[in-house]
């Protein structure tokens, strides 16, 4: 396990708790803390008994952003990688995701880095004091963590560019009225909704719920005709697991299923 000092991780059940804690920084994220989050998405990854994650905040704030005089030289080179056995939460190499659903958790400010977060997770929850901004082009750069490529698909061109060209912020509330967000908590409870979902998640047949994870983004990034061509193949492995006959007896015997991940 890393050695985490600019985030906190936590296991509940089978949920992995992933959270940020650089409060004096208001959530900044330097290098250290990118390649920290990184390090606890590739434990999520291989870890079979882990089956969702959430990410979170400590403090008030989500994050103010990257600390973009740390960043400057790499994103100008291009030159940057992360180590091994890590996985980018960004969901930028799309050969290297983390096959596990990641719910994320936002309150009071989620700028720049933190919006590119929470388009590249499974599930979000907002707070009713959120504000939420890609500032990039108020900063004299623009956005690099997938904000341009995901945006518009979330909530719809003119919506996305409304929000991309200018730099203004997003409410909790127009977040969700756009589908950016699926559900809106008061600050004090947006956690606790989040760690419900991911509950509720891991509850389920980890192989199937990785499978139809899988077979979305598929379906997102190479096209419908793509997915549709993995749907079968991809079910076999599923249907000869042992989850696959819980499930069954489980529902011939009327009772919750004891999934194994197996």
């Amino acid at each position: 396990m890393a050695d985490y000092t600019r985030i906190t991780v936590e296991t509940r059940g089978n949920v992995f708790m992933m959270g940020l804690n650089r409060l004096k920084k208001r959530n900044a994220f330097d290098l250290e803390m990118y390649e920290e989050l990184a390090h606890a998405y590739g434990e999520l990854d291989r870890n079979p008994e882990l089956r969702c994650g959430v990410l979170f905040a400590h403090g008030k704030y989500f994050t103010s952003g990257l600390e973009l005089d740390k960043w400057a030289p790499l994103l100008s080179s291009g030159k940057w990688t992360i180590p091994d056995g890590c996985i980018h939460p960004l969901g930028i190499d799309a050969g290297k995701r983390c096959k596990k659903p990641v719910v994320m958790a936002i309150q009071g400010i989620c700028f720049t880095i933190g919006f590119e977060l929470l388009l590249a997770q499974d599930i979000r929850v907002a707070s009713t004091d959120a504000r939420i901004a890609l500032l990039e082009v108020r900063r004299g750069i623009y956005p690099v963590g997938g904000g341009t490529i995901r945006l518009f698909r979330e909530i719809g061109w003119g919506n996305a560019m409304r929000y991309l060209l200018t730099g203004d912020e997003m409410t909790g509330a127009e977040a969700l009225r756009l589908g950016l967000v699926q559900e809106l908590t008061e600050p004090e409870q947006v956690l606790d909704r989040a760690l419900e979902i991911a509950t509720a998640i891991s509850k389920c047949a980890p192989l199937g719920v990785m499978a139809a994870l899988n077979s979305a983004r598929i379906a997102e990034a190479e096209g419908s005709h793509a997915a549709f061509a993995r749907l079968i193949p991809d079910l076999k492995p599923v249907m000869e697991s042992e989850d696959a006959i819980e499930g069954v007896m489980s529902f011939m015997e009327r009772r919750e299923a004891n999934f194994r991940g197996k």
